[in-house]
C-alpha cells in the first residue's frame, strides 16, 4: 500500500506552541487555554470577510433566481454543511433542496464516522450528477487542510459539466486556489490545541463562514425585513409564539390579535403583516408577494393595482 501524503505542512496539522503542556492542565486551565485559542476565530472571520463577500455577490444572482446553494464536505467539515443546509427550511421557508448538504459516505456519516470515504475523488459524482447542477447554482467545498481529495473531486466534477455553476473552497489552512475553484476562501485558524482536531477552531470558523454566507443570501433574496424572519411559517408553538411576535411587532397589534390575524392568513408572517398594513383580504395579499417577488419591503410600497 503506497504512503499517504504527507500533510505536515498544513497549518492545521501543526502543533500548537501554547498548548504543548496540555495533558498536564488542570480542568480549569484547560477551559481557559482554549478559550484563548478561540478568540482567534473572529480574527480569521474578519480577515477572510473581503473573500467572503466576493463570493457572495457572485453566488446572489442565481441565488435569488432559481439556484441552490449546495455544500460538500467530509467528516467535520461535511456535518457543518449538512447543518447549515438543514437549517434554512424551517428559518427561511426555503423549498427543501433551495440549500443542499453533501457529506463523503452519505447521511450514515452523520453519526458514524466514515472518513475513508474522504480519499475518493470521485465520491460525490453520484450526488453531483443526481442534481443536474445549472450555472445558477454555487457548490462550495469545504476542507478544513484544502486537500481533502473528495471535495477537490467535486469541484472538479462540477466544473466540468457543460454548462458549470459557480463553485468555491473554504479552507483553515494556506492553500492554493485548486483547479476547480472560482473563488477561494481561507480561514487561518492556525494550529489547534489538540494537533489535527479541526472540529476545533477551524470546525468554529467554518460554521461561522457558512451561516455568514446562507443568511447573507437569504437577506440578499428578500426573505427578511429589518432584523426579522418573515418567511417564517408557524408550524409548532414556539414558531407560532415567534410568528406572532413578529406579527405583532411590524403590525402594533395586541398578541392576541395577532394570533388572530395569523391564522387568517394559514401561519403565513409576510402574508398577516401585508394584509393588516394594506388593508385587504388574505387572496389579494398572496397575490401581491407574489408580484412583488415575495419581498415584503415591495408589497408594502407598491401600488395594489399594476405593475410592481
Amino acid at each position: 500500500m503506497p504512503l499517504p501524503p504527507d500533510r505536515s505542512h498544513l497549518l492545521t496539522e501543526q502543533r500548537n506552541p501554547r498548548s504543548m503542556s496540555l495533558h498536564t492542565l488542570s480542568a480549569a486551565e484547560c477551559v481557559a487555554l482554549i478559550n484563548r485559542e478561540d478568540r482567534t476565530v473572529l480574527d480569521a472571520i474578519e480577515k477572510a470577510g473581503p473573500a467572503l463577500t466576493a463570493l457572495i455577490q457572485a453566488a446572489e444572482p442565481g441565488f435569488t433566481a432559481d439556484g441552490r446553494l449546495i455544500y460538500v464536505g467530509a467528516g467535520t467539515s461535511g456535518r457543518l454543511g449538512v447543518l447549515d443546509a438543514s437549517e434554512a427550511p424551517p428559518t427561511f421557508q426555503v423549498e427543501p433542496g433551495k440549500v443542499v448538504g453533501l457529506i463523503a459516505g452519505g447521511d450514515s456519516a452523520l453519526r458514524k464516522s466514515s472518513e475513508g470515504k474522504e480519499d475518493d475523488p470521485d465520491g460525490a459524482r453520484p450526488e453531483l450528477d443526481a442534481l443536474n447542477l445549472t450555472p445558477r447554482d454555487t457548490v462550495i467545498g469545504i476542507a478544513a487542510g484544502g486537500t481533502t481529495p473528495y471535495v477537490l473531486g467535486a469541484l472538479r466534477l462540477a466544473k466540468a459539466r457543460p454548462a458549470p455553476p459557480l463553485t468555491a473552497l473554504i479552507a483553515c489552512s494556506p492553500v492554493p486556489r485548486p483547479s476547480g475553484a472560482d473563488h477561494l476562501i481561507i480561514l487561518e485558524t492556525g494550529p489547534e490545541v489538540l494537533t489535527g482536531s479541526t472540529r476545533m477552531k477551524a470546525g468554529t470558523a467554518t460554521k461561522l463562514a457558512l451561516n455568514t454566507i446562507s443568511t447573507t443570501l437569504m437577506v440578499r433574496s428578500g426573505r427578511v425585513y429589518q432584523n426579522l424572519m418573515v418567511d417564517l411559517r408557524a408550524t409548532n408553538a414556539k414558531l407560532r409564539d415567534r410568528a406572532a411576535r413578529i406579527v405583532a411587532t411590524l403590525t402594533g397589534l395586541p398578541r392576541d390579535d395577532a394570533f388572530a390575524l395569523l391564522d387568517d392568513a394559514g401561519g403565513a408572517v409576510k402574508t398577516a403583516i401585508v394584509m393588516h398594513r394594506r388593508g385587504i383580504p388574505r387572496a389579494e395579499a398572496e397575490a401581491l408577494l407574489t408580484r412583488t417577488g415575495q419581498r415584503l419591503d415591495a408589497a408594502l410600497d407598491t401600488p395594489l393595482h399594476g405593475p410592481a
